[in-house]
């Protein structure tokens, strides 16, 4: 059963059942010891994109927005046991070009990292018949969309659990603004928490 460690802010590792270690937007928290096999990254912000905190495996895949949409067609990509589909993210402060979201797949879980957005058409008319199992999504409300919005773009996606991240710019947590964030499926997680998947 892989395992799935938040480190703050976006940050986040995945351990498969086999022990590939993938991270994704590294910026902060503890949790960087294990060299990675796949490295995500949503955009070039600089946090999300501190890619000098994960020590690279020398078969190690590093995936960013550039490469993960191509003259505007998301990429698909395999790595190891993990698959890696680029999905779209957008706002005002993140122009559409230039970040992605992913649905990642391993040891039969799906998980939506979303990156950094605000609603899309996307979540009813693509995600919320997908069947995840976890999605991740921005809520700081400066930047991104608010802990409301968010919790209504979570139920609209319909994943089995629906965390809320990216509460506060450049700090690993806010407790507050996580709590108003209200889906019908909220899993909670807290910097330094890893939860089988």
């Amino acid at each position: 059963m892989a395992k799935l460690l938040y480190q703050g802010h976006s940050s986040i590792r995945v351990v498969s059942s086999k022990g590939t270690v993938m991270y994704l937007d590294p910026f902060c928290g503890e949790g960087y010891d294990l060299p990675a096999d796949l490295l995500l990254v949503t955009h070039e912000h600089s946090d999300h994109n501190r890619t000098e905190l994960v020590t690279m495996k020398k078969d190690g895949v590093t995936l960013r927005s550039a490469t993960m949409l191509v003259n505007g067609e998301y990429q698909t990509k395999e790595a190891k046991d993990f698959r890696v589909e680029a999905v779209p993210a957008s706002n005002a402060n993140h122009d559409i070009r230039f970040c992605v979201g992913y649905v990642v797949e391993v040891d039969g879980k799906k998980i939506y990292f979303s990156g950094d957005t605000s609603y899309l058409p996307y979540f009813e008319e693509n995600l919320s018949k997908r069947g995840l199992d976890y999605a991740f999504l921005p809520c700081d409300g400066v930047f991104n969309m608010g802990p409301e919005e968010a919790a209504r773009c979570a139920d609209i996606i319909g994943a089995k659990h629906s965390v809320p991240i990216h509460t506060q710019v450049g700090f690993l947590y806010n407790p507050s603004i996580a709590l108003r964030f209200k889906a019908k499926n909220t899993l909670y997680l807290v910097p330094g928490q890893e939860v089988e998947l």
